[in-house]
């Protein structure tokens, strides 16, 4: 018989998150059941939850920052045991088959990856996330969480770490090379600590001076305002890699231009209108616009791996389940420094 769990469920775009159950499947040979005890808030929970991206199947509960602990296995399971701290992030299954899933890419799976919350599984059933006390994955798309990392301060880690550790692993980013991170939110704090214990040399490109200070703690070398225009200047063909994680459109002719030879400019934030990316600023020192999107289940592991060496966790403030819709209005109005995440005991 299915298990009824809480939850926190979004029926409508313009209603507000409220509790109730849901059922998660009977464990299979290869599923692992997890008790949730934290779950992130990550914007796209909020563009799912309110239709902001067109394309909600309500109802909904939202979530794919989880972080728990294993209670129970199936009959075939080899990777888990009772008792163990695991996570999962924004997907759930794959085909399996295609080249990328092959690869260890399964977040580019080209028949399309499962998602974790708003999608349907391979038994027809909606798939819904981590605003839960509980949800059952296939072994295959969990990983384990290593001691010295709360699991509170874990849970963004399997949305916004990987987001910002699969470019920063994949551009080589490292002793002797020259990193900029625009934008100090959920994504850029996550960027700015792996770029730092990667050995790079870090920089903020922030709107203000306002989080300066937090910025150079978390790792940062230096830190700029992008509303001084003299930025800019100062800049130019500086960075051999520059991630962008605001969904904003930003005036990309002046940021391809603090490229150095070779160097790439990486896309993460996704803005309302298309970018528009000037030929001329890519050619002229061979540059690259590029864009990425979270990781692979291998390398999810290996930067949960690499934050624990690192003694690094995501920056938190944990809340009852009862302030998730404020949560919200505060994601939005960028108040909240740096991931909101939900303690699953109160639902």
């Amino acid at each position: 018989m299915p298990t009824t769990v809480n939850a926190y469920i979004a029926t409508a775009a313009d209603a507000p998150l409220e509790p109730a159950t849901v059922e998660r499947r009977d464990p299979k040979p290869h599923d692992v059941v997890i008790d949730i005890a934290y779950a992130g808030i990550c914007h796209s929970d909020i563009h799912t939850a309110r239709g902001e991206w067109g394309r909600t199947a309500f109802p909904v509960v939202p979530g794919h920052e989880i972080a728990g602990i294993v209670s129970a296995v199936g009959a075939e399971v080899t990777r888990y045991s009772v008792g163990d701290r695991v996570g999962v992030g924004c997907f759930v299954d794959s085909c399996r088959e295609c080249e990328p899933c092959k690869a260890g890419d399964e977040q580019y799976c080209e028949r399309g990856m499962t998602g974790t919350y708003n999608a349907v599984d391979r038994d027809g059933e909606p798939t819904h996330g981590g605003y839960s006390t509980g949800i059952v994955v296939d072994e295959n798309y969990v990983c384990g969480i290593p001691e010295g990392i709360g699991l509170d301060e874990a849970a963004p880690l399997l949305c916004a770490g990987i987001t910002l550790y699969s470019p920063l692993r994949h551009w080589n980013a490292g002793p002797g090379k020259k990193v900029a991170i625009v934008g100090l939110g959920g994504l850029g704090h996550m960027g700015v600590k792996i770029a730092h214990a990667m050995g790079a040399e870090v920089t903020v490109l922030s709107q203000s001076l306002k989080k300066m200070e937090d910025g150079l703690r978390l790792g940062a070398d230096h830190y700029y305002a992008t509303s001084d225009p003299d930025t800019f200047t100062n800049l130019r063909n500086e960075f051999d890699l520059i991630i962008n994680t605001v969904s904003a459109n930003l005036p990309m002719q002046t940021y391809l231009g603090m490229l150095a030879l070779n160097g790439t400019l990486v896309e993460l934030g996704l803005p309302e209108h298309p970018i528009e990316v000037p030929a001329f600023a890519v050619a002229a020192n061979r540059r690259s616009f590029a864009g990425s999107m979270i990781g692979g289940i291998a390398e999810t592991q290996e930067m949960l791996n690499f934050c624990a060496e690192h003694g690094i966790g995501s920056e938190i403030e944990v809340i009852g389940a009862d302030k998730i819709n404020e949560a919200y209005d505060r994601v939005v109005a960028s108040d909240v420094r740096y991931r909101f995440v939900i303690d699953t005991a109160t639902l």
